[in-house]
């Protein structure tokens, strides 16, 4: 198959299996141990921190989170994603009660494969103005 859609194959699974379903058995599988968040604070951007944001931080604020993929690129061995992360507030994220609004998280992300796993990411993405608008109603 050709490499550049397995990269995207793997991309989509891991947005799927792991964002969306907390998959820790796909996550072990698509993720290299030397893994790095190039966008993460030191000291979190190894592949556990990666999975700890969506298992611990998101999901249990966002019970029914999902992901909508609007668009991807792959280029040697990168995979570029246009995504958004949607969900309801339903529990505490950052000191923020609930809400039980919907939230739309847009998100850019750059993740480099090797041998088909995930061994760095860069990404931007609207948290911080989704958690601004949450503390302020």
């Amino acid at each position: 198959m050709d490499q550049l859609l397995e990269n995207k194959k793997i991309v989509i699974r891991f947005n799927k299996e792991v964002i969306e379903d907390g998959n820790s058995q796909t996550f072990r599988e698509i993720f290299d141990p030397d893994f790095v968040n190039r966008t993460a604070p030191e000291g979190s951007n190894g592949p556990e921190g990666m999975f700890n944001t969506f298992n611990n931080i998101l999901r249990p604020a966002f019970p029914d989170l999902r992901v909508e993929i609007y668009d991807q690129i792959a280029e040697g061995d990168k995979v570029t994603t246009r995504k958004a992360i949607l969900g309801t507030h339903k529990g505490e994220i950052m000191g923020i009660p609930p809400t039980n609004k919907n939230v739309r998280i847009d998100v850019i992300d750059i993740v480099r494969l090797r041998n088909g796993k995930y061994f760095e990411h860069w990404g931007v993405n609207t948290l911080p103005s989704v958690l601004a608008e949450l503390r302020n109603g």
